[in-house]
């Protein structure tokens, strides 16, 4: 028995609703196709590689090196006896006076030491000091912070980080030499203090921070054109 075909007649309002809808997935589609294209035009330059595991410990390894360093450079330059000579201890802070019979004598007036400029070159030798760890400080925080947060400014801030650094080392050598100029009578290789050491160790581990890092930052990510900071 042949059945007849039934027409379904649509409202307007669903013509409407379809219409939209076909609107919608026309604009969905054409925004996909968009981003797909502002992406194949996005210079090479713009996007972020992924570290290997290597440059990532490499990194992490040098942040740790130089947060001992700034705490070495400290202690020494808190402690600050760096040279016996003698029955005498020459610091940045106090000049002393030892004896085997009784405790050591300690004054605070570096000019009862008899040194010719030993006051004034002390003060200076710890403004040096003091400032190399404020700026080791200031690079090992743009070192952090170049790490935890990662955008197109980060290698620029691991670059500036390490400068900082750079400019710890010719500080505290600075320092470490104006204190051996101002005691060069006095001075004898074996008269060095702990201390002292540790402040000549956190030196040259300022120095090869710095150019480990900035090493690395070259290798990984060589600079194409100029740029500004």
């Amino acid at each position: 028995m042949h059945m007849p075909a039934r027409t379904v007649h649509l409202t307007p309002y669903a013509h409407c609703l379809m219409g939209s809808s076909r609107h919608q997935e026309g604009d969905a589609s054409q925004l996909t196709e968009n981003r797909e294209a502002q992406r194949a035009r996005r210079p090479l330059g713009q996007r972020q590689p992924r570290r290997s595991f290597f440059e990532s410990f490499i990194r992490t390894l040098i942040i740790t090196c130089v947060a001992l360093t700034v705490v070495l450079s400290s202690v020494s330059i808190c402690d600050g006896h760096w040279l016996l000579a003698e029955d005498r201890v020459f610091g940045l802070w106090h000049f002393c006076i030892t004896t085997n019979l009784s405790a050591p004598m300690c004054f605070r007036d570096l000019g009862q030491a008899h040194v010719p400029g030993l006051a004034v070159g002390m003060g200076l030798v710890r403004s040096v000091g003091a400032l190399a760890v404020v700026a080791a400080i200031f690079g090992l925080e743009l070192l952090m912070v170049s790490q935890v947060c990662e955008d197109k400014h980060s290698r620029r801030k691991w670059v500036l980080g390490s400068i900082l650094l750079l400019v710890s080392f010719v500080l505290s050598s600075g320092g470490l030499l104006g204190f051996v100029i101002l005691l060069r009578n006095q001075v004898t290789l074996i008269g060095f203090t702990l201390m002292f050491w540790c402040e000549f160790t956190a030196s040259f581990l300022f120095f090869l921070n710095a150019i480990s890092g900035l090493h690395i930052n070259s290798i990984t990510h060589p600079w194409e054109r100029p740029w500004k900071f």
